[in-house]
């Protein structure tokens, strides 16, 4: 497993959501209340972009058909997912976000 600096703590405000790409994974980082989470960037409903959906609190709605997935732990919440997310491990120091690939 690789650490890599992706972003800045700075760049990703509480509420919002980053796509960053490292090891030719595509993470999306998730700031719920000022921590920083990455789960893979693809629906495991149907491979959709899940930067593109909304972050409701811990959970990351699928724009294409509203499956929602909570951020912390990778786990499908609704239909049409069922299989749960891969999650990255995020460390921060400093101003860098630094994700375990």
């Amino acid at each position: 497993m690789a650490r890599h600096r992706v972003a800045k703590v700075s760049e990703i405000a509480p509420g919002t959501t980053r796509r960053v790409v490292a090891d030719s994974c595509e993470i999306l980082l998730c700031n719920v209340g000022g921590t920083i989470y990455g789960i893979e960037d693809v629906c495991t409903h149907d491979g959709g972009p899940l930067d593109q959906g909304t972050l409701e609190g811990e959970c990351i709605v699928c724009p294409r058909h509203g499956a929602t997935f909570d951020v912390l732990t990778g786990d499908a919440l609704t239909l049409p997912a069922v299989m749960p997310l891969m999650t990255f491990p995020v460390s921060v120091q400093g101003d860098d976000v630094l994700v375990d690939v």
